[in-house]
C-alpha cells in the first residue's frame, strides 16, 4: 500500500475490467476497493459481515433477498447502503457505476454463498492497483 495520497479517479482510470475489485487501500483489517460495474453481478451473501457500499458515479442497484421477500434499493452517485452480514444480495447496474466498498480484507466478491457465476464476474479477494 502507498503512503501517498491516492486520487480515486485516477485509480478507476487505471483499469476496465467490470466487476473486478481493485484494493486502494486498507484500514485496520478491512479493504476499501473500487470497482466498475456493469449488468448483473450474482445472488450472494456474506455469512460473516456487513458489506458497504458508495456510489462515486452512475447508478447502482441492489436487490436484497430476505425472509422470503425481495426488494431493490437503488443508489445514485454520492449514496451510501451497507448489505447486513448474512442478506442475499445482487448488485446491478444498467448503464454503468464507479463504486467503492469496504470489506474485510480476504472477503471473496461472490461472498459465502451464492448462485453460478457468470464469466463477467471476478471471483476474486481484490486485486491490487
Amino acid at each position: 500500500m502507498s503512503d501517498e495520497p491516492i486520487d480515486v479517479a485516477t485509480a478507476l482510470s487505471a483499469f476496465d475490467e467490470l466487476w473486478s475489485p481493485r484494493i486502494v487501500t486498507r484500514v485496520n483489517d478491512y479493504d476499501v476497493r473500487i470497482a466498475k460495474v456493469a449488468g448483473e453481478h450474482v445472488w450472494h451473501a456474506h455469512d460473516h459481515t456487513d458489506e458497504f457500499f458508495l456510489v462515486l458515479d452512475g447508478e447502482l442497484r441492489i436487490a436484497l433477498r430476505q425472509g422470503g421477500r425481495e426488494r431493490t434499493v437503488v443508489l445514485r452517485r454520492g449514496a451510501v447502503y451497507v448489505v447486513p452480514r448474512g442478506v442475499e444480495h445482487r448488485p446491478s447496474s444498467v448503464d454503468g457505476a464507479s463504486i467503492l466498498m469496504f470489506e474485510p480484507s480476504g472477503t471473496l466478491t461472490v461472498g459465502d454463498r451464492h448462485e453460478q457465476v457468470p464469466e463477467h464476474v471476478d471471483v476474486t479477494t481484490g486485486h491490487p492497483l
